[in-house]
């Protein structure tokens, strides 16, 4: 018997922490999805702290749309964030989930807003 969907995910995550690692000049773009709401958060992992941080689940954002179209909106709204507190080169982290549809999405959004990855 093979793998169950979620334990799958958590050894493709952990194969991916091996190598991700978010300093202070470039810290990492952790983003968690669930099956409503989509999270994303910018974290210095030598200081052990979140430097930013968006949701699906802000006042802030405008959640109209398919759940792809939040996404994006998400993205822009991290880099937007980030770009405040003075940082452009991120790290980004998938969080074991392929990247397609809503993680793509928020990435693209990232990218559109301004950070480079």
């Amino acid at each position: 018997m093979g793998l169950s969907k979620t334990e799958r995910r958590h050894r493709i995550k952990r194969r991916i922490r091996k190598v991700s690692f978010g300093t202070a000049t470039k810290p990492r773009l952790a983003v968690f999805r669930s099956n409503k709401e989509i999270y994303a958060q910018i974290i210095d992992d030598n200081a052990g702290t979140t430097l930013v941080s968006a949701s699906s689940r802000d006042n802030g954002l405008d959640a109209k749309g398919t759940k792809i179209e939040i996404a994006n909106q998400v993205g822009k709204v991290i880099a937007e964030k980030a770009l405040k507190a003075g940082i452009e080169t991120i790290a980004f982290d998938r969080g074991g989930n392929l990247y397609h549809g809503r993680i793509k999405s928020l990435a693209e959004g990232a990218r559109e807003g301004g950070l480079k990855f």
